[in-house]
């Protein structure tokens, strides 16, 4: 099946992938595929990648790269397009066919969320198996919220693992079946990556649109899996997930479940701009990067909370990574 169309997995509609981001050195030890899945049951205010959150395709519009040469104006069946609009697209009459964007010639317009079968997104993902072999590297299933899909991910790993791959998975653990995921893709998976945002739950539930009583189930309950590697990462976002209550929280749960690996984030504020291409109101985050005496002092803030709470051979790596 060629991409961009559709494909099933039984009764689970199959995932679109927003993005393969090929040769990442930040996403799992070695040299890495990574799948950037769409689809997430978060709303993170903060979230670097909105355009992962809905599982259906989306129009991303870049207004500054507009010719206005009409040619999205004719094409579009529902009068969905007008270039003195501000954002161009109207969003209530749009349904999302795309033909705006296949006929513009600047890319002002793009879809986003290309359908793959497993065995496709397999064939893709395995024509860099020789850097994974001699880097130590794999692929790392990201999103989104891969784990909303168990059936299209152990259709997809059963292939790559085949082929002896490492597979990470990016996960903000929010999955109600704990079950499914345990027997479907579980076994497939060699390292898991589990976000962590914000200890309080009316807080978490303020920021992300959700409470964390089921995330931290299931944080406990992979770090009780006797064969997968867990770890934990944390977005640095400034007034909200970096604060010296927050990471003390955080910190406590981390202890208690025996986690002992937590990368540092440092937030990219990108997602605030690509909320406004897809046509949606301004996020509550900040409209800018840490500067570096800030990202300095939120990492050296949690590193002494983390050495009063936990051995000291079990200190968090070094900040790495752009994605929260």
């Amino acid at each position: 099946m060629p991409a961009g169309s559709r494909a099933s997995t039984g009764h689970e509609p199959a995932p679109l992938v927003v993005d393969i981001k090929r040769h990442s050195l930040e996403d799992g030890p070695g040299i890495r595929s990574v799948v950037f899945f769409k689809g997430c049951s978060l709303r993170c205010c903060f979230c670097q990648n909105p355009e992962t959150q809905a599982p259906y395709p989306e129009i991303v519009v870049a207004v500054d790269r507009c010719l206005r040469c009409g040619l999205c104006v004719a094409a579009c069946p529902l009068g969905a397009v007008d270039l003195q609009r501000p954002g161009i697209v109207d969003r209530a009459r749009c349904d999302r066919c795309a033909v705006c964007a296949e006929v513009c010639p600047n890319r002002t317009l793009r879809r986003i969320g290309v359908s793959y079968t497993p065995e496709a997104l397999a064939e893709v993902l395995l024509r860099d198996r020789h850097f994974y072999a001699h880097s130590g590297g794999g692929i790392t299933l990201s999103g989104g919220e891969p784990t909303l899909f168990p059936g299209y991910l152990e259709r997809l790993l059963r292939l790559v693992k085949a082929e002896g791959v490492h597979v990470a998975l990016e996960t903000g653990g929010y999955f109600d079946d704990y079950e499914t995921f345990r027997d479907r893709v579980l076994p497939y998976i060699d390292l898991v990556d589990i976000s962590l945002k914000l200890a309080d739950p009316a807080a978490h539930r303020a920021v992300t649109g959700k409470s964390n009583q089921i995330i931290l189930a299931n944080l406990r309950r992979l770090a009780r899996e006797p064969r997968v590697r867990v770890e934990a990462s944390i977005p640095l976002v400034a007034g909200i997930t970096a604060t010296r209550d927050n990471f003390a929280g955080l910190i406590d749960i981390l202890h208690e479940a025996g986690i002992r690996t937590v990368r540092l984030l440092p937030y990219n504020p990108l997602g605030v701009h690509m909320a406004a291409s897809l046509g949606r109101p301004t996020p509550a985050a900040p409209g800018s990067f840490m500067t570096p005496a800030e990202h300095t002092a939120a990492c050296g803030m949690f590193a002494e909370l983390m050495a009063h709470a936990v051995p000291r051979d079990a200190q968090p790596d070094r900040p790495k990574g752009d994605r929260p």
